[in-house]
C-alpha cells in the first residue's frame, strides 16, 4: 500500500521537476561549457536544485509507496513545464499538445483512483 506522504512527495517531485526544466531552458540562452559562468547563471543554479531537490523528495518517496503508483506520478512535471513554458517562455501550444496535456491529466487521475 502506498503512503499519502508518499505520494505528495512524489507530487512535489513532479512540480519541482516541471519548474527546473524551464529554468534550466531560460538559463540554456547564456549556457556554455565555463562552469565559473555557469555558477553565475542564476537560471542554470535554481532548475539544477529544483530538479535536485525533487530527485530526493522522490527517492524518499519511494520507501513509502509501490513504484507503479509512484512514478507515474511525477508526469506532473509535464503539464507544470508545459503551462511555465507558454507563460515565461512564450511557447505556442496547439490542440495536439493539449490533448497530450489532458491525456496525462486522465493518466494521474486514474492513477490515483487505484485504477
Amino acid at each position: 500500500m502506498t503512503q499519502t506522504w508518499s505520494i505528495l512527495l512524489a507530487l512535489l517531485s513532479g512540480i519541482l521537476g516541471g519548474i527546473g526544466v524551464v529554468l534550466l531552458k531560460k538559463g540554456s540562452k547564456k549556457f556554455n561549457l565555463n562552469i565559473l559562468q555557469q555558477i553565475k547563471n542564476r537560471h542554470i543554479v535554481l532548475g539544477m536544485a529544483c530538479c535536485g531537490t525533487g530527485m530526493i523528495a522522490l527517492l524518499i518517496a519511494f520507501k513509502g509507496g509501490e513504484l507503479s503508483v509512484l512514478y507515474p506520478l511525477i508526469s506532473i512535471q509535464y503539464i507544470i513545464s508545459a503551462f511555465l513554458a507558454v507563460k515565461y517562455l512564450k511557447e505556442k501550444m496547439n490542440l495536439l499538445k493539449w490533448a497530450g496535456i489532458t491525456a496525462i491529466i486522465i493518466g494521474i487521475i486514474l492513477i490515483g483512483l487505484g485504477i
